[in-house]
């Protein structure tokens, strides 16, 4: 009867433990997440959104222009500076001390030069009354010249070391706020090295790369519209107002920057950005064909296919295998003759590892 009883309390739990894990890894399934669009007309098609990043109107990239150990730094981020403030300075020993021995050379040409004046007024005196010759008149105007030249050039090198000195220092060049610091005090950086970088102006634009597919239909003074995550309920609409011309060796895209028309007070340089642009021409207005990206097509055996998905919440969905027919390759992807209807969601990504009534979450 004992045997029984320990039987029993033994197995009971292990039954319970067995049950809650059962529940755990049900509560643990994992829905692979699945990117999709939404299939529209070709003129639906032409509306493109790209992520961006708000920046303010004028960053001014500050730098020494010559090397030394930073003795004096007077900026912090989110600090207010005005036109002419010293942000930071170097040690400038060295230039200090080549600008002393320029003194110093300014000094004795100086000397020189008013020796060789006197000496060459003496000379002409006595030459204008006989006393001399012309060859020592001659000698004594050479001289003088050169005391003069040698003179001059002093001069300017001391001007030239006083700058030297002036580029160990950073002054505000306008009225701004310090947005980013890259160094702090005692540091040791070379000429060039930016140390911080000031927002100038109250302006705030946005910069977007651009593919080379769609780079050709954007010029100066299109129109945008803009909304940031951080700002909720509120569009906004831009104007562009640069176009580089060489694609950015790092993103592979061609940096276009947007005016923000009445930007409030609420966006603020780094801020996240959607912008939309209006792709759309008279010759594309009234094309109702549907168009979908050409990614989102698969083949195999039956034809052409793509996996769409049935949402009723728009955030799970399950996968389900479609055939369908295409037509025309145009610019924004494959004309659909058959099989698909304006507003079905389909995958673009991963078709190949896709099964026909997966569960998947959206993304």
């Amino acid at each position: 009867m004992k045997f029984k009883k320990y039987i029993t309390l033994f197995v009971i739990p292990l039954l319970i433990v067995a049950s809650c894990k059962k529940k755990e890894d049900k509560k643990k399934e994992v829905l692979r997440p699945v990117k999709y669009e939404v299939v529209g007309t070709s003129e639906a098609q032409n509306s493109r959104t790209f992520s961006g990043v708000a920046e303010a109107g004028d960053e001014i990239e500050l730098s020494f222009r010559s090397n030394g150990i930073i003795t004096e730094f007077n900026g912090k981020i989110g600090q207010k500076v005005k036109k002419g403030d010293i942000i930071a300075k170097l040690d400038n020993v060295q230039a200090k001390l080549t600008y002393e021995q320029s003194i110093s050379a300014l000094s004795s040409a100086k000397s020189a030069m008013l020796t060789a004046k006197s000496n060459l007024n003496r000379i002409k005196s006595l030459f204008e009354r006989g006393s001399n010759s012309l060859s020592d008149y001659e000698k004594a105007k050479n001289s003088y010249q050169s005391s003069l030249d040698q003179y001059e050039s002093a001069k300017r090198n001391k001007s030239i070391q006083q700058t030297q000195i002036n580029y160990g220092y950073i002054r505000s060049p306008k009225d701004g706020v310090i947005a980013l610091v890259n160094n702090q005090l005692n540091e040791n950086v070379g000429a060039g090295q930016v140390i911080a970088v000031l927002n100038a102006g109250d302006r705030i634009n946005v910069m977007v790369g651009l593919p080379e597919s769609v780079i050709n239909k954007v010029q100066l003074e299109t129109q945008t519209k803009l909304t940031f995550s951080a700002i909720e309920g509120q569009t906004f609409k831009g104007t562009i107002i640069e176009i580089a011309p060489v694609v950015d060796a790092n993103s592979a895209t061609y940096p276009v920057t947007i005016d923000i028309i009445q930007p409030s007070k609420e966006i603020k340089p780094g801020m996240a950005t959607d912008v939309t642009f209006d792709f759309n021409d008279s010759k594309t207005s009234s094309d109702t064909a549907l168009v979908i990206p050409v990614v989102a097509v698969g083949e195999d055996g039956k034809g052409n296919y793509v996996f769409l998905i049935e949402s009723s919440d728009g955030l799970v969905g399950t996968v389900k295998k479609q055939a369908i027919t295409i037509g025309e390759l145009t610019a924004s992807g494959f004309k659909i003759t058959s099989g698909l209807s304006a507003g079905d969601k389909i995958a673009v990504a991963g078709l190949q590892t896709l099964l026909d009534g997966q569960k998947v979450r959206l993304q």
